[in-house]
């Protein structure tokens, strides 16, 4: 009986990666270490989200309520936080993310779990506000997601502007996969874009249709938590999590059914189907997909001359396996994966910073830099 549960779970990983037409050979460790890791913030319990200020100060979302800001080896606690964040299972105050143009107008753009509404529980909001002596200040709403709902899960949430100033951000499917994702006069399982302001883009994909939810860019998707720009063709690219198995790589189109939950490459926890298909017309197939899942949470494109090998590379961090993951991409196909701070604990977030060192938020840990051998 243990032969063939065995042999059935090795035969879902490779039909998941052959219906994926993706090369997959496995994932590698790396023959030599070419950098080593160095603490910059300790003591965090889970850094989610993670923007660079101009000046070379830090500023790190804690996922429990707190903001803090690292500069010249000082932390400190940003005051004047929203006092309707709902800390609850995934829920927090997750990303951040700086205006492109944040040295002329100061603006920071936060997503959380929030609260505010008639019914009980919380969903995922966009705010934006100011740093002023160490506080928030003129903060502005600029979306709430509705309803409400006491589960715990699948909020997602990441933040990207593009090239044009668009700001993006994911919402999980707040666990209702029957009801919200492939509904779009619905929020949750979906991507959404909104000028810097808040207002919705005259040319987002369901303008002017009955019902629709006018912000919503994509649909379909499961709860993702990776979002970032690739550094020459300007796409748009997303990870997120599926059930058991699944975990997907997507390219992000405007208008686009990404599938979740009537196709999947995953299965219910329980072991049982969600669904007989992975594929479907009118139905966006991921560029990647990881079957077994590995969480994957934070992604960035290295850009960066001072990691010449990685050039070009895509990083994702992964929760569920505790490590940083170094995937090679040629012609919109994964082509090689490697295992990078194996073991090092549940990696929440990754960025390329503007000095272009890589840094990653650890769950447990904090926050630590990249630092190329010379």
């Amino acid at each position: 009986m243990k032969k063939s549960v065995v042999f059935l779970y090795f035969f879902v990983v490779l039909l998941g990666t052959s219906c994926a037409q993706v090369p997959d050979k496995g994932i590698h460790f790396p023959k030599t270490i070419d950098f080593t890791v160095e603490p910059v913030i300790t003591g965090i319990q889970n850094p989610w989200g993670m923007a660079f200020l101009p000046n070379t100060g830090i500023l790190v979302t804690e996922k429990s309520g707190e903001l803090i800001l690292h500069n010249n080896g000082k932390t400190t606690k940003i005051g004047n936080i929203p006092k309707d964040i709902y800390a609850r299972g995934q829920g927090g105050l997750m990303d951040i993310e700086l205006h492109p143009n944040y040295k002329e107008n100061g603006w920071i753009y936060f997503s959380y779990a929030s609260s505010a509404g008639d019914q009980k529980g919380g969903n995922t909001a966009i705010f934006r506000a100011k740093l002023s002596k160490n506080k928030l200040a003129q903060t502005q709403l600029l979306y709430k997601a509705e309803p409400n709902s006491t589960k715990g899960h699948h909020f997602g949430s990441r933040l990207e502007f593009d090239t044009d100033g668009y700001l993006y951000f994911s919402i999980g499917d707040r666990g209702d996969r029957d009801i919200n994702p492939q509904d779009i006069t619905r929020d949750c399982g979906k991507i959404y874009r909104i000028h810097d302001d808040g207002r919705i883009p005259k040319d987002n994909p369901f303008v002017g249709k009955t019902g629709a939810k006018t912000a919503i860019y994509s649909y379909g998707h499961r709860n993702p938590q990776g979002l970032t720009l690739h550094p020459e063709t300007g796409e748009l690219w997303e990870h997120e999590h599926g059930p058991r198995g699944g975990d997907e790589i997507n390219i992000i189109q405007k208008g686009k059914n990404y599938g979740w939950p009537v196709i999947t490459f995953g299965i219910n926890y329980s072991g049982t189907k969600i669904t007989d298909e992975t594929s479907r017309p009118g139905m966006q197939q991921p560029i990647y997909q990881w079957t077994p899942s590995i969480g994957p949470s934070g992604m960035t494109f290295v850009s960066s001359s001072k990691y010449p090998k990685w050039k070009g590379n895509l990083l994702a961090g992964s929760l569920s396996f505790q490590y940083l993951e170094r995937l090679v991409i040629e012609n919109g196909k994964v082509t090689y994966r490697e295992k990078l701070l194996d073991g090092m604990g549940r990696i929440r977030n990754v960025r390329q910073a503007p000095d272009g060192f890589i840094y990653v938020g650890i769950e447990g840990k904090g926050v630590y830099k990249l630092v190329p051998k010379s």
